[in-house]
């Protein structure tokens, strides 16, 4: 058996579903930065999967490295905000992030 490019979407599909969980549903500001960090996980499969099954140049791969920076950017100003939040209120929970004002 060989592994395909439905193989590959079958997984990004996966992790992007948990991903989505974890956002919908959870609470916990690390816990939603996780499946944010899943959801982009699940991009990244896609443009690499597709740039080697469909297409012959780089471009999936270039793109995978501009999400990752991208993300790792991201996922700093967020940790900084979560930082700011548990230092004002004493909480990561979300639903009392309405204002850092406090």
């Amino acid at each position: 058996m060989t592994i395909g490019l439905s193989h590959f979407l079958f997984v990004s599909a996966v992790l992007f579903s948990l991903g989505l969980l974890a956002v919908i549903s959870k609470k916990n500001a690390v816990t939603v930065l996780m499946g944010v960090e899943l959801i982009l996980n699940a991009a990244n499969i896609n443009f690499v999967a597709f740039a080697k099954y469909i297409d012959t140049d780089l471009d999936g791969q270039v793109m995978a490295l501009f999400v990752i920076v991208t993300a790792a950017a991201a996922a700093a100003v967020a940790l900084a905000i979560v930082l700011n939040l548990y230092e004002r209120l004493r909480t990561i929970n979300i639903d009392s992030a309405d204002s850092l004002a406090h």
